[in-house]
């Protein structure tokens, strides 16, 4: 690499750090979705799942929905055709705008979560939480929360 740029480039205790967190990044991910496979789900059913049934009346507004689990309405739209498929939501119109639609967790959905929860929980557990002592959590947590805040600011903006 060419050195007399104005770019600043990592150091190479940048790089490592910045390394070490794709691939914990991916190699988590991963290994979450790999343990939710058994039960028919993928990492973003889970996470809509989760949003609606932490959600009042188990319901939000697509538009919201889509935001909150970082996907275009398009994707999200084929997203919630195949949960609907599965019968763990159905979408519902928008009484106050008629172009606007709710995705609402079935009865289904939410025994799905009772069901998945615990076992997604231990996942998380075995791959994460418990090879972190409890003061690199906290470091972890405190670390991150400008750059998720950042993350959020500018999140849809160019």
């Amino acid at each position: 690499m060419e050195t007399g740029t104005a770019t600043p480039w990592l150091s190479e205790a940048e790089q490592c750090a910045w390394r070490t967190h794709l691939d914990v990044s991916r190699l988590l991910m991963h290994q979450l979705e790999k343990d939710l496979q058994p039960f028919g789900l993928t990492n973003n059913d889970y996470e809509i799942l989760v949003n609606l049934s932490e959600s009042a009346d188990h319901r939000m507004r697509m538009s919201d929905l889509a935001t909150a689990t970082l996907q275009s309405k398009s994707r999200l739209s084929h997203q919630i055709t195949r949960m609907e498929a599965a019968g763990l939501v159905r979408r519902v119109n928008c009484e106050s705008d008629r172009r606007g639609l709710f995705a609402v967790l079935t009865d289904e959905g939410m025994e799905t979560m009772r069901k998945v929860a615990p076992h997604h929980v231990a996942s998380v557990r075995r791959h994460f939480i418990d090879l972190l002592p409890p003061d690199a959590l906290a470091a972890l947590r405190s670390s991150l929360r400008p750059v998720a805040e950042h993350l959020r600011e500018n999140r849809g903006k160019a």
